[in-house]
């Protein structure tokens, strides 16, 4: 998978590729135009087995975290607004707007928003069937799971590839 920044907007024909309207706060599938700033995600490598692409979106409240965490497949992130910190591999990064990551899915990661302003990313994952419509997030820490979630995640779609 791979990701475009498009300051002046894009056209793009049918096939396996998300677009994201960041003016319109809008996700597509495929063929889309958009006028202003876009985000094109495209899927270059298929993975054996009945796969998912979602698109959705994660915001978080000044100083919201995501514990460590893994997901089933892999995405690639692009912040919105606010900073964020990624902490993975024993590597942390911090990342601004329009600034992107990669997240290989079953590698931990612990994600610290800014704690001072609202932080938001949209995201692109590719999910195993069989979690069409079900949360994907497993914390690695059991307990974490009860612990009260500040972050929101809406999905834009999720479509078979």
């Amino acid at each position: 998978m791979r990701v475009t920044l498009c300051p002046d907007g894009v056209e793009t024909q049918a096939g396996p590729r998300v677009v994201y309207d960041v003016e319109r706060d809008e996700a597509h599938f495929g063929a889309a135009h958009v006028d202003g700033l876009a985000i094109v995600w495209e899927v270059d490598e298929r993975p054996q087995g009945d796969w998912l692409i979602r698109c959705d979106r994660v915001d978080f409240p000044p100083g919201g975290v995501a514990h460590r965490h893994t997901h089933p497949g892999p995405g690639i992130r692009m912040l919105l607004k606010g900073r964020i910190r990624i902490d993975s591999a024993e590597e942390s990064h911090e990342h601004g707007p329009l600034e992107w990551w990669y997240e290989s899915g079953p590698e931990p990661v612990f994600a610290a928003a800014s704690p001072d302003e609202e932080t938001a990313f949209v995201r692109v994952m590719l999910v195993p069937r069989e979690l069409e419509g079900k949360r994907t997030i497993r914390y690695v820490d059991p307990a974490d799971d009860e612990k009260p979630k500040l972050q929101q995640a809406r999905i834009y779609f999720e479509q078979p590839l």
